[in-house]
């Protein structure tokens, strides 16, 4: 087998946050005095919402459910905020995706609303570090319908069976890659998701640059 291409999930696998997440959404609930809302709950509504254009029908359902009055624009808006601005590249991630796209169609799979994930890759300044970046708030589909996978190998012009994807998240990234037929490698990092009997490889997070290539080489 020739591996000719490689997919990258984008959160907690290429880029990660710098301050707790659900401190992230508290203090963006903070500022426009909204009630409290809990990670676990923002990530149940979240998971419905992968097609969407922007985090306001996320917050929407959010504040219905505690009759809340709060703009749900308002506070998309400042999570959005909040986020960019806590939100940081692996240390030289950059470089590591030049050398890849050398040898490799190198592609971008990443889940959310359309305004969210691309204001994070403005920030990142990773607008064209990519041979195709795809945002599941521009698709018809989110990670892990095979779909999604299906637009990344279609936008990188390679076969399934020829496509690594490397993400960290057990069901949306290793179990939607592998049911799609790319070859799924997981990232782990201290706190994150156990690993993955699916993958092919895993790897741990701080040493996703140094090892990949040679990983690669050799599936």
């Amino acid at each position: 087998m020739t591996i000719t291409a490689v997919g990258f999930d984008l959160d907690e696998t290429l880029a990660v946050p710098t301050r707790d997440r659900t401190a992230i959404l508290a203090d963006a609930v903070e500022t426009v005095d909204a009630p409290p809302l809990s990670r676990e709950s923002y990530l149940r509504v979240h998971g419905r919402n992968l097609t969407r254009e922007s985090r306001t029908p996320i917050f929407a359902d959010l504040l219905a459910e505690h009759d809340a009055e709060t703009d749900p624009e308002t506070l998309a808006r400042v999570y959005r905020e909040e986020i960019a601005d806590a939100i940081a590249p692996l240390e030289g991630v950059e470089s590591f995706i030049e050398r890849l796209r050398e040898r490799y169609r190198v592609g971008l799979l990443t889940n959310g609303p359309q305004m969210a994930q691309r204001d994070k890759l403005r920030t990142l300044g990773w607008a064209d570090a990519f041979d195709a970046s795809l945002v599941t708030g521009e698709l018809d589909a989110g990670k892990p319908d095979p779909a999604a996978f299906e637009a990344l190998v279609d936008a990188l012009g390679s076969d399934p069976g020829e496509t690594v994807y490397v993400g960290d998240d057990v069901d949306a990234d290793i179990a939607g890659a592998s049911d799609a037929g790319l070859l799924a490698v997981q990232v782990t990092y201290d706190g994150g998701p156990e690993p993955s009997p699916r993958a092919a490889a895993h790897i741990p997070r701080e040493r996703l640059i140094a090892d990949l290539p040679d990983l690669l080489a050799s599936l």
